[in-house]
């Protein structure tokens, strides 16, 4: 190679959730014509990604290259982003609960335990991860968790006041800090014009109180409850990070 020929190619990956691709890039538009380095989207389900690659002549530069490009980023894209490279919006929020000391505990329905199952997939959740409870049928809903018969039979199983009810009676039963209640219709059936497919409610409850956000998802089933888990993991996200370390 000819001296101060690039020898060495560099990326490192910033991962996003919360915001869609478009709205993304739209925030850091002039910094995707940047050619050394530079820096591209992959958009997934429910989550966003941007790769930032350089090339020079030993690593040190690359990563100084790539440095000055990602703080640019970060600083336009704040806490859309969850992290780098290996980093799993799971990793982070366990990460984040073990570190202020909380303990988690989740009821869902249409996810069917995968949120759940994300959570566990976490070298350490134990520290954190108290129970999880699949209560798929509404008397189960009722039984383990107790969500009034009445409530569900006024509002339907898949409300906003079920899901803070299921979030309120996992909490209560076994102790948790933190916890999240999520309904919804996954599909491909099911749906009515009130309630499409897509719609799903998740709730949480944290000291400060209980939020409950109404979402509509698209896609297959499976896409469904990825993306909802995907929400209940951010909303878990953004209430750690609000309520400071």
């Amino acid at each position: 190679k000819t001296s101060g020929a690039p020898s060495v190619i560099i990326s490192r990956i910033l991962k996003l959730c919360g915001i869609g691709e478009s709205a993304a890039e739209e925030k850091i538009k002039d910094l995707l014509s940047s050619t050394n380095p530079t820096i591209a989207p992959y958009a997934q389900c429910g989550e966003v990604t941007f790769r930032i690659t350089a090339k020079a002549v030993n690593k040190a530069e690359a990563l100084s290259l790539i440095s000055k490009l990602e703080n640019e980023v970060k600083e336009r894209l704040g806490d859309y982003i969850y992290g780098t490279d290996e980093d799993t919006l799971e990793s982070v929020v366990v990460n984040m609960l073990i570190q202020r000391g909380l303990k988690l505990a989740l009821a869902e329905s249409c996810t069917g335990g995968l949120i759940s199952h994300r959570i566990t997939n976490v070298p350490g959740s134990s520290q954190t991860f108290l129970a999880g409870i699949v209560a798929y049928s509404n008397e189960a809903k009722t039984n383990f968790l107790g969500v009034p018969a009445d409530l569900i039979r006024k509002h339907g199983a898949v409300s906003s006041e079920v899901a803070e009810a299921m979030a309120k009676g996992i909490a209560e039963r076994t102790g948790a800090d933190i916890s999240l209640g999520v309904t919804g219709i996954a599909g491909p059936g099911g749906g009515t014009p009130e309630k499409p497919v897509g719609l799903v409610y998740i709730g949480l409850r944290t000291p400060d109180g209980i939020q409950v956000t109404r979402n509509i998802f698209g896609g297959s089933r499976q896409e469904i409850k990825l993306r909802t888990s995907h929400t209940a993991l951010n909303m878990l996200r953004m209430a750690l990070i609000n309520k400071g370390p």
